[in-house]
């Protein structure tokens, strides 16, 4: 099993990333998706979940409006649109994948930092 994240970096406040995890070695449809992030000295924290059919998504109050998740179950691959960031954004990225019970996978995270 992998969960693989890309597309973290520095970026300007007001810009965007779009970050990807590819996942492999599961049945990739049919697991919850969501993204989670930890700031330095922090715990970690949902920024935005989607259901395994794309159908339903959810997000934390703080990125409500600027980030979208999506998911492509063709390509194995969950998205994090993030618009408008501001420093506060700064963090390790994560994409867990999820099939309740008892079945989750984390990937390892990758850095995005926001900065002037």
């Amino acid at each position: 099993v992998q969960l693989v994240e890309s597309g973290g970096g520095l970026v300007q406040p007001g810009g965007s990333l779009r970050l990807s995890c590819v996942a492999s070695g599961f049945t990739f449809s049919s697991y919850y998706m969501s993204w989670y992030r930890q700031a330095p000295g922090k715990e970690r924290e949902l920024v935005a979940a989607i259901t395994s059919d794309g159908g339903i998504t959810n997000y934390a109050d703080s990125v409500k409006g600027r980030f979208t998740i999506s998911r492509d179950n063709v390509k194995n691959t969950v998205y994090l649109q993030m618009n408008s960031l501001n420093p506060e954004d700064t963090a390790v990225y994560y994409c867990k994948a999820e099939r309740p019970p008892n079945r989750r996978y984390w990937g390892q995270g990758t850095q995005v930092t926001v900065s002037s």
